[in-house]
């Protein structure tokens, strides 16, 4: 291990090194530069990446449209964080938090900006009236589960991925706190999905959608590349339950939907219609 770190009696934000993130990152909010939003014809605008954050909501979204509920039609466009579209005015305007996903619903007579994963997934599902049981108790562990996700994620992101795939330097004692704490999450999950079909109960909702982006990917080795690392397989109500979820066409559907990287059928950079994804969709060998 490196010799130890003594923090220095007032932080100041060193942006020295190749890092892509540490340049890009900074301790002050708002816009860096002033650049609207693209706009398009359909009610929901959709701005975001494809990481796992940005998954959720698509997900969601071709969820409803193969159900066949067309008011879910949208227009996503990309927001490549490693460019820093994520601070131009137009994009602080809708989230001032500058992170992606960020939906801009316009079906009603005032324009609603909606940020925040979850709270995406709750207006969409409440909206259009799919995903999430409307009282009870299955209702409240839907609930349950969205909210552990929201706060479990970051310390498998932020947390373990960052230390493990990200960072300038590989350390043990992060990799290693996180790791302990990742596997206990997906213990949890294991458990959970021991004794229930779905995460939340027998009925699949917005809280299988929220945590498959992270979990689902992780043990089926499109996350960090750390299945091995974490032995994943040993989590084999999770691995069960990750490739159900991975088999719905919608999943596959949403999961590539702006995504500028990876194998050319995976990638829908900007999606308008149903057909920008057929046309990539029929190039999977």
């Amino acid at each position: 291990m490196s010799d130890s770190y003594l923090p220095p009696k007032v932080w100041v934000n060193n942006t020295n090194g190749n890092n892509q993130w540490a340049s890009i990152n900074r301790p002050d909010a708002g816009a860096r530069f002033d650049r609207e939003l693209p706009v398009g014809k359909h009610p929901f605008q959709l701005y975001s990446l494809a990481t796992p954050n940005g998954q959720k909501v698509t997900i969601l979204l071709e969820e409803l449209l193969a159900l066949g509920i067309s008011e879910a039609e949208y227009d996503a466009f990309l927001i490549d964080i490693g460019e820093s579209d994520q601070f131009s005015s137009g994009f602080v305007r809708v989230n001032p938090n500058s992170k992606i996903p960020a939906l801009l619903d316009k079906s009603g007579e005032k324009a609603i900006n909606v940020f925040e994963s979850a709270s995406i997934l709750v207006h969409l599902a409440e909206k259009l009236g799919q995903f999430l049981p409307q009282a009870g108790a299955a209702r409240t562990q839907t609930f349950n589960w969205l909210f552990w996700v929201q706060g479990a994620a970051p310390l498998l992101g932020g947390g373990f991925g960052h230390f493990y795939s990200y960072a300038d330097e590989k350390q043990e004692y992060p990799i290693n706190r996180f790791a302990m704490e990742v596997k206990r999450q997906l213990d949890v999950l294991d458990k959970q999905l021991a004794q229930n079909t779905f995460v939340a109960g027998d009925e699949y909702t917005i809280a299988d959608m929220a945590i498959w982006p992270w979990y689902g990917n992780l043990v089926l080795g499109h996350l960090y590349d750390a299945a091995e690392f974490l032995q994943v397989e040993t989590y084999t109500n999770v691995v069960r339950w990750a490739k159900m979820i991975e088999r719905r066409e919608a999943v596959q559907r949403g999961r590539i939907v702006n995504r500028s990287w990876g194998e050319t059928w995976e990638q829908v950079p900007e999606r308008h219609s149903a057909e920008d994804i057929d046309k990539v969709l029929k190039l999977r060998p």
